[in-house]
């Protein structure tokens, strides 16, 4: 028997409050608060809900260290309903991402490393015969409702000698199989200036608010040029907060400059979720309602937006009809300390806390 149950009483982010009707594994009804009935009924008031959050960026092939973690430690247990893999596996390990059978309650998606090894080593570009076109062609066929794209990390730990190379083979990849690219930018060389003019509509820039000397914004915070023309041209910013790759400085620089991240991603594994700086996508969005940012615009960039990113729109549309994948989460005054990649603080007037998710018709409280 189908189970039928009614949440109520909660809020969304523009200030309707709703009831919200699921039946199986679907969104059957949402009306207005008070409205809702059902044989079982949940009140959520104080509560806001939002589609099921996804994380654009996190590293959840367990097997790997340091960069690795338990895929519902960091995708349902802290409120995310989606989580994309940036780039741990390549061609020849993806198969440790995606096992045969996986109890895991989080839904799996992933960009596929353009390097066969992926991150086995952390120079996985330093040889070129690790781009394999066919392996590569051969894992997206044999996956292709999990790939979403492609990943590559422009920085120079990463590509040693091989400069701007890896880039563009990944580029002429990305075309082909019609898959958006996914681009780590760091450490230099190849300079930044280098790699942004290989970028087209539909790519993303991740780590866009790194503080390293080879960032998108000169030294007295005004954006590059060849940041503005990739964002006329419609790539995509994604914040890949991670262990070394954010800064309250840069953020503060982007939101003078109204240059606001498409997605708000975390590129959290087993180190950083433990020991900070990360902690959670919860943490890593609150960074972004300090720095200003509206809770509708917040919770868009975990939701709707990373959702058009990798092609799967459904995923972050609350409305009828759509499969029962919602994020509980509640925004609770604070004094909280928050800390950037580089040590910096800002206190926190405001935290955003999930209270669970509904997976897949699911209660799961975090």
């Amino acid at each position: 028997m189908t189970h039928t149950y009614v949440l109520q009483n909660l809020q969304v982010t523009t200030g309707e409050k709703v009831d919200i009707i699921i039946r199986g594994n679907q969104i059957q009804h949402i009306t207005n608060a008070g409205q809702g009935a059902a044989p079982t009924a949940y009140d959520y008031s104080g509560c806001y809900v939002s589609k099921g959050w996804i994380d654009l960026h996190v590293h959840a092939n367990k097997k790997l260290e340091p960069y690795g973690d338990e895929l519902d430690l960091i995708g349902v247990q802290q409120g995310v309903t989606t989580v994309v893999d940036a780039g741990s596996c390549g061609a020849d390990s993806v198969s440790d991402l995606f096992p045969t059978t996986d109890s895991a309650k989080t839904n799996l998606l992933a960009f596929l490393n353009v390097s066969t090894i992926g991150l086995q080593r952390i120079d996985e570009l330093s040889n070129l015969d690790w781009l394999k076109e066919a392996a590569l062609l051969e894992t997206i066929a044999v996956h292709p409702t999990k790939i979403v794209g492609l990943k590559v990390r422009m920085s120079k730990s990463v590509v040693k000698d091989s400069g701007i190379r890896p880039l563009q083979i990944a580029r002429s990849w990305a075309k082909r199989t019609s898959l958006p690219l996914m681009v780590h930018i760091g450490s230099g060389p190849p300079d930044i200036t280098d790699i942004l003019p290989q970028l087209e509509k539909g790519d993303i820039i991740t780590h866009f608010l790194n503080g390293k000397a080879n960032n998108l914004f000169s030294e007295d915070g005004q954006p590059l040029p060849e940041l503005l023309s990739a964002i006329n041209r419609g790539v995509r910013l994604d914040v890949g907060h991670g262990t070394a790759s954010f800064s309250f400085q840069v953020a503060e620089y982007a939101k003078k400059h109204a240059i606001q991240p498409f997605s708000i991603s975390s590129d959290i594994y087993r180190g950083n979720r433990q020991n900070g700086p990360v902690y959670s996508l919860a943490d890593v969005a609150s960074k972004f309602l300090l720095l200003g940012y509206s809770l509708p615009q917040v919770i868009d960039a975990v939701t709707l937006l990373p959702a058009q990113a990798i092609g799967r729109p459904e995923l972050g549309q609350l409305k009828t009809g759509t499969t029962a994948d919602l994020t509980l989460f509640e925004v609770r005054p604070s004094q909280q300390m928050l800390t950037d990649s580089e040590g910096k603080t800002r206190t926190a007037k405001q935290m955003i806390h999930t209270v669970g998710v509904i997976k897949n018709g699911e209660i799961i409280t975090s």
